[in-house]
């Protein structure tokens, strides 16, 4: 077994403990005052891990419902904690559309091009854009209190470009592995491929972040 197999190992099962961290805490009764955002956390540390767990502790448990009925909410958040937050949130429909996407593209293969691994983008470009949306959707309809037509058009203006920028730094990263690193397409059954996939939502955070600085700077997105 090669060094970079044990790595991914060992990332996956930190990632997952990570998670199941985050979630036991939220479930404890330290629920997000933001619904969606119990969501948001634990799946961005299916990524990023301890990282992850530290964002959470340090951002997160600022905007449990807790805090808020203790007044906390009046603090005015530094603006990259929001842009963070935005981000994350906007990750998360990504990450679940590509853990939803790629399972099924292995009994359902996608063909554009001629070549599979389009195919499979394609496909998991559509899977995390409908989900980002809805992601979105379910934070600003509360949020402004609109109505459903409203808050999707809402959302598809807040989102579009925030998951765009996203999905270019992921699949820039993977690219990178196809074309450069393994020469080849790595396999869904294999744990390098969602190790990689890891760093590509990693990447997907650093593209998307200036964007979604900009997107609240605008106030075509709403600090969240």
């Amino acid at each position: 077994m090669g060094t970079l197999h044990i790595i991914s190992v060992i990332s996956l099962v930190a990632c997952g403990l990570s998670a199941i961290i985050i979630l036991t805490d939220i479930l404890s009764g330290n629920r997000q005052q933001m619904m969606i955002m119990n969501f948001v956390y634990p799946i961005t540390a299916l990524y990023s891990g301890p990282l992850g767990l530290l964002v959470y502790f340090t951002l997160g448990r600022k905007t449990t419902s807790k805090m808020m009925s203790h007044g906390h909410h009046h603090m005015q958040k530094p603006m990259w904690q929001s842009v963070v937050t935005a981000a994350l949130h906007c990750g998360s429909g990504c990450t679940l559309g590509d853990i939803l996407s790629e399972p099924l593209l292995l009994f359902l293969p996608v063909t554009l091009f001629g070549s599979e691994l389009y195919g499979g983008w394609a496909v998991d470009f559509v899977f995390a854009f409908v989900i980002g949306i809805i992601f979105q959707y379910y934070s600003i309809k509360p949020m402004k209190n609109l109505a459903p037509a409203d808050a999707l058009k809402a959302a598809l203006k807040a989102d579009t470009l925030s998951l765009t920028f996203w999905q270019i730094g992921m699949y820039g990263w993977m690219a990178v592995c196809v074309f450069l690193i393994f020469g080849r397409q790595l396999k869904v059954t294999d744990p390098v491929f969602w190790f990689m996939m890891q760093v590509a939502m990693l990447c997907g955070f650093i593209t998307a972040y200036p964007v979604n600085w900009w997107l609240l700077k605008k106030g075509i997105k709403e600090a969240m």
